[in-house]
């Protein structure tokens, strides 16, 4: 039946099952400011005159030098901030007012392109001469939109998707400085300016909102695809710098960097773990205090594949008996296991499953989907083979 349905030649979705996703290593998203600003393409918005320029310089500034914003870890790199409305007088003034050196590191351009017209192919050459880039600034959005288009969703999602293409393309973050509508709303990010194809096009939204006009005090409301809604409080010092005063988000989530630190020193005390995720989750918490959600644990792994390798931890995520089970394995241990071939720190789990009789057919990496997807875990990926137990073996 299967074969008279599929006709050969005929048009096909490249699909993946689920079983084989969540096993499967990827490329984790890249955060050039932990847990707030990733790679891909995302909008700040505000009144006139609030801060957002200063903002933009600030940060452009912060990521050449590597240095933290607002507690936040950053990715070092190349920046470069279009300063679109700017002169270079006003970019060199503002650069003394708040810092006394800047890194050369971080490029600024008063010169305007416009989408579809020049500014995608600098973009590329910019990076292609940069390859560390990790954060472009375009200020504002509406300069490289130019004059004479119509505000209609299609051409706003139209124009942001390809400045998303490029972000995704090279990896870098582009931040988008737009405004807002005079008039109020419920939702805060319904006032960003344009259609909701802007909102619908972007991966994050931010809005800086004084609390007061003049006051100094303004609250930045963060919400996108991969970050969690969080409004962070900012007071402007005399510097002209936006300060952190507080941040909703009081407990952060452990990022993947993080976990994979703390899994790599329960390693250099624990050769060989198998378990549950929960159960991993358990064994972490009692050596380092941090609570991590044990979905995380797998997703961390599987997303941080290339990093475990070069710690010297090869592993692999597997079910059996119904459960999902995550096998660590460190380079160098393979002295502590005892002469019958066990080991006395993991749990007593035997990956076989009755119902098979007799072989662990749950227990393989990824089951016959993924024989048929061509998925095949290798050292490259981390991911170890595994050998179905038999009854006997």
């Amino acid at each position: 039946m299967g074969n008279e349905i599929k006709k050969k030649g005929a048009p096909s979705f490249d699909t993946i099952d689920g079983a084989t996703l969540m096993s499967t290593p990827l490329q984790p998203l890249r955060f050039v400011v932990d847990s707030l600003i990733s790679q891909g393409i995302h909008v700040l918005a505000g009144s006139p005159k609030v801060g957002k320029s200063w903002l933009a310089l600030w940060l452009a500034v912060m990521m050449a030098k590597g240095e933290p914003v607002w507690g936040m870890p950053t990715r070092q790199g190349t920046t470069l901030y279009l300063c679109l409305e700017d002169s270079r007088l006003r970019i060199q003034n503002r650069l003394f007012e708040i810092m006394e050196d800047a890194p050369p590191s971080v490029h600024f351009c008063t010169d305007t392109f416009i989408i579809g017209n020049g500014l995608e192919e600098r973009i590329e050459t910019f990076v292609a001469e940069h390859p560390d880039t990790t954060l472009i600034i375009i200020d504002t959005l509406q300069m490289v939109r130019g004059s004479g288009y119509d505000n209609t969703y299609a051409n706003d999602y139209r124009d942001l998707s390809i400045l998303k293409k490029l972000a995704d393309k090279h990896g870098v973050a582009i931040l988008l400085i737009h405004h807002l509508r005079k008039e109020g709303a419920d939702d805060v990010f319904n006032r960003i300016s344009g259609t909701t194809g802007v909102q619908g096009a972007v991966d994050s939204s931010f809005t800086l909102i004084e609390d007061k006009h003049g006051s100094g005090k303004a609250k930045l409301s963060c919400n996108g695809r991969d970050i969690e809604y969080r409004e962070i409080t900012l007071k402007r010092n005399e510097d002209n710098v936006w300060e952190k005063v507080s941040d909703s988000r009081e407990q952060p989530e452990l990022l993947g960097d993080a976990i994979i630190s703390l899994l790599s020193e329960f390693m250099k005390s624990a050769a060989h773990f198998i378990g549950t995720p929960t159960e991993l989750a358990d064994r972490l918490h009692a050596q380092s205090g941090e609570k991590i959600s044990p979905k995380k644990i797998s997703q961390r792994i599987l997303q941080n594949a290339d990093t475990l390798i070069s710690a010297g931890i090869s592993f692999d995520i597997r079910r059996s008996n119904g459960k999902r089970l995550i096998e660590l394995y460190r380079a160098d241990g393979d002295d502590s296991a005892d002469k019958t071939g066990s080991y006395t720190d993991t749990p007593n789990i035997v990956p076989v499953d009755p119902v098979c009789g007799g072989t662990d057919r749950e227990a393989l990496p990824l089951g016959e989907a993924s024989k048929a997807s061509g998925y095949t875990p290798s050292a490259s990926s981390g991911a170890l083979p595994h050998t179905p137990v038999t009854k006997g073996a």
